[in-house]
């Protein structure tokens, strides 16, 4: 059984929905799901979903929404029969103030959180849609294979990595951004709202070296729609910048496609390892 998935769930009864953001770890979560021979069905964001997983799903097991379509999601869910539903991939932050197209289930449950961000907003998702009988799973579920493991040395002094982790989960507590680039015990750069392809976008104007790059979990994290997840596509721009070393929190951060990053990272001199 995998580590994340509710003991009582049976794999021959389910029939898991995922709705799906951007990027590979939908795809990837998708080909797990169906390789254990559970009925899958995907409801796609649009602008956000990519189209090629879209096409993957017969037309009776797929669905298309706008972002913000609550009340049209909780139908479609009950339409599939859904038993599970699995949040995969990230949506452009900037939805949460523009182009949302929001339906009155939607509205009416907007108003009333008072401080919105990703967070409250998609924990109250959640919650509606567990109101109507459907379990929202832990986002980690069939991931096991990509999870970041504790590595046993660190390939940097231990006081600059356990200072890079400091900044990280405070930055995370006070709910700024999970990830932050440091050097030496100096702060170099936090992320924010615009994410973590921004701040390395940044680390890269400071013209320095040997930078590490690391990514944590908050304190009470919802794994139900917000994993810490690293790819193949950061690897490049890490390298561009100076950034030469990546501390991910271990069990709690997934690496997609584990193996091949590992062996990309290798290539282009990168030390990726588990806190």
């Amino acid at each position: 059984m995998e580590s994340f998935l509710p003991r009582d769930f049976k794999k021959e009864c389910a029939i898991v929905t995922i709705i799906a953001g951007r990027g590979e770890y939908p795809v990837l979560l998708s080909e797990r799901i169906m390789a254990e021979g559970i009925r899958c069905h995907l409801i796609a964001l649009e602008g956000e979903t990519v189209p090629e997983l879209f096409e993957r799903f017969a037309e009776k097991n797929r669905a298309k929404v706008h972002v913000g379509q609550l009340g049209k999601v909780l139908q479609i869910l009950k339409n599939f029969g859904t038993t599970d539903v699995i949040l995969a991939g990230q949506i452009k932050p900037l939805r949460l103030f523009r182009d949302l197209r929001l339906d009155l289930r939607a509205l009416c449950l907007l108003r009333k959180i008072r401080e919105r961000n990703a967070d409250t907003i998609f924990s109250t998702v959640c919650e509606q849609i567990e109101k109507v009988g459907i379990r929202v799973l832990d986002a980690r579920s069939f991931m096991d294979a990509d999870m970041v493991v504790r590595s046993e040395k660190f390939p940097l002094k231990r006081h600059v990595v356990e200072h890079g982790i400091y900044i990280a989960s405070e930055i995370a507590r006070l709910n700024i951004g999970q990830s932050v680039i440091v050097k030496n015990g100096t702060v170099l750069c936090v992320e924010g709202f615009d994410g973590t392809d921004a701040m390395i976008r940044h680390a890269q104007t400071l013209g320095l070296d040997e930078m590490l790059f690391v990514k944590t979990s908050k304190p009470h994290h919802d794994f139900r729609f917000d994993v810490p997840v690293f790819g193949i596509q950061t690897l490049e721009p890490m390298k561009e910048s100076g950034i030469h070393f990546a501390a991910l929190e271990a069990e709690r951060t997934i690496i997609l496609n584990q193996n091949l990053v590992l062996q990309c990272a290798e290539k282009l001199g990168i030390k990726i390892f588990g806190y």
